[in-house]
């Protein structure tokens, strides 16, 4: 196989990567060491999360081929690059968990739903609940009101007969 077409698999499989990940986080892990890596890859695996570095000049063909191109301005430097194929939240939870105690990983953006997302963004949605968390809040919301109906009516159904009592 010549050079020409393992560099065109490699952007096939990035491109294939992007299309299928339910989110990515971009991040640049200079500074940290083999152990550390290990470490930050073990928790990825056991997530469903592939931890994977690719060389920009690749990635940044995947994305002109999947409409990603605002991501270009990130890929610079060392980049990993963490794809999540089962749940949203989980590369950019384990990715900001493992930065706030290694402060040598830093997160440069990520891309979800399409849609392309600053470091900034990255944190902040992996500091929401997951998708069960999202959705019990949401029931317990739409419960309170039956819930307080229920007391009420049943405040007053005491208090009447206690009148006839």
């Amino acid at each position: 196989m010549s050079v020409r077409e393992e560099k065109v698999q490699v952007v096939s499989e990035i491109v294939e990567k992007f299309q299928n990940s339910k989110s990515t986080v971009v991040t640049d892990y200079r500074g940290l060491n083999v152990a550390q890596v290990t470490q930050l890859r073990k928790l990825c695996r056991e997530a469903g999360v592939e931890f994977k570095v690719y060389k920009n000049t690749m990635t940044r063909r995947a994305t002109a081929e999947t409409g990603l191109s605002d991501l270009d301005a990130v890929l610079t430097g060392p980049t990993a690059i963490a794809f999540s194929m089962e749940d949203e939240m989980a590369a950019m939870k384990i990715i900001a968990d493992f930065a706030k105690t290694n402060e040598a990983l830093e997160i440069k953006g990520g891309v979800m739903e399409g849609k392309v997302l600053t470091d900034v963004e990255v944190k902040a949605m992996a500091s929401l609940p997951n998708r069960e968390g999202l959705l019990s809040m949401l029931l317990s919301v739409l419960q309170a009101p039956m819930r307080n109906f229920a007391l009420a009516v049943k405040a007053v159904s005491e208090q009447k007969e206690g009148q006839q009592a």
